[in-house]
Order: C-alpha cells, then sequence, then structure tokens
C-alpha cells in the first residue's frame, strides 16, 4: 500500500483531549477502510504564520499513513466537513520515517538547553544590570554637532523678521 504523511491544524479554543478524540477519530477511518496509522504525533499549540479563520494558533497533529488511496479521500472528506479542522495537507511518500519528526526533536533540544542553562534566570544572567550604562548613552553626547537653540518651539531655525510698515 502507499505511504502518506499528514498533517493538521486544529482551532486553538478546542482542548487537547478533544484534538485527541478527534484524532482517534480519524484514525478510526483509516482502520475501518483498509489502512493504518503508523505513527501518530501531537505537537502541541502552535503559532500560525498568519491568521485562519480568526485563529492565531492551532493543535498540529502528525499522522504517518499506510493506507489506501481510498482510505486518504475519506479521511480528508472527513476533514473538510469538521469545522474544528483549520487546515490538513497529506502528501505521499516514499518510506516511512523510523526517528520522530524534526519538530518532536527540536521539542528535546530545547529541554536539555533549559537544563543546562541552571539558574541563571530568565534573562540570561543580565540581572542587577540597570537600563542604561554610560557607554551605552555615548558619554557626554558631545558628538552631536551644534544643532541650534533647542528651547525654540521652531526647532532651532532662523526666524524672519517682517516689516510691519507699509
Amino acid at each position: 500500500m502507499p505511504l502518506y504523511e499528514s498533517v493538521f491544524i486544529v482551532r486553538q479554543d478546542v482542548t487537547a483531549t478533544q484534538v485527541d478524540t478527534l484524532a482517534d477519530s480519524f484514525a478510526k477511518i483509516v482502520d475501518e477502510t483498509g489502512g493504518s496509522v503508523q505513527r501518530r504525533e501531537y505537537w502541541g499549540l502552535r503559532s500560525l504564520s498568519f491568521r485562519i479563520k480568526k485563529n492565531r494558533k492551532g493543535h498540529y497533529v502528525l499522522f504517518n499513513l499506510d493506507a489506501p488511496t481510498a482510505a486518504i479521500q475519506e479521511m480528508e472528506r472527513n476533514m473538510r466537513i469538521n469545522e474544528d479542522v483549520l487546515r490538513y495537507m497529506t502528501i505521499r511518500i516514499e518510506k516511512l520515517r523510523e526517528e520522530p519528526s524534526p519538530i518532536m526533536q527540536g521539542k528535546g533540544d530545547r529541554e536539555r538547553e533549559r537544563a543546562d542553562r541552571g539558574d541563571r534566570g530568565g534573562r540570561g544572567g543580565m540581572r542587577g544590570r540597570g537600563r542604561f550604562d554610560d557607554q551605552d548613552r555615548g558619554g557626554d553626547r558631545g558628538d552631536r554637532g551644534d544643532r541650534g537653540d533647542r528651547g525654540d518651539r521652531d526647532g532651532g531655525r532662523p526666524t524672519v523678521e517682517t516689516n510691519s510698515e507699509g
């Protein structure tokens, strides 16, 4: 049977358990029509690149499928009907991955990186430092040049005298 990779995005206001139930229903459709779900990954609630139907975030789910074309078509038909599914994409692939998807690999890297940081705090060791230092502000600011008198409302531009005599 052909191999497929399918990702779908569910609305942000749906709970994770409802997303899991929805994924179960799509997996059941594939199983009933003669296919099987080889891998299922929940990528979590992630930000979208742009708004989709007034949503800024969405729950992402990945399926690796070994199924006939009819099973994929039926699953996609049900995704189109369901109003909680914002987008979906299914592609045919040559072989299934043995390792976790790059998204799931990245999550493990972030957790290891956080553990490596230790107790530096949220600002990365920047505690106690004021907003500006003298060197950040350019010292005495003498390098700006002459810009005229800043006290004038007209920005230091010379005023033109007009002769009111007729």
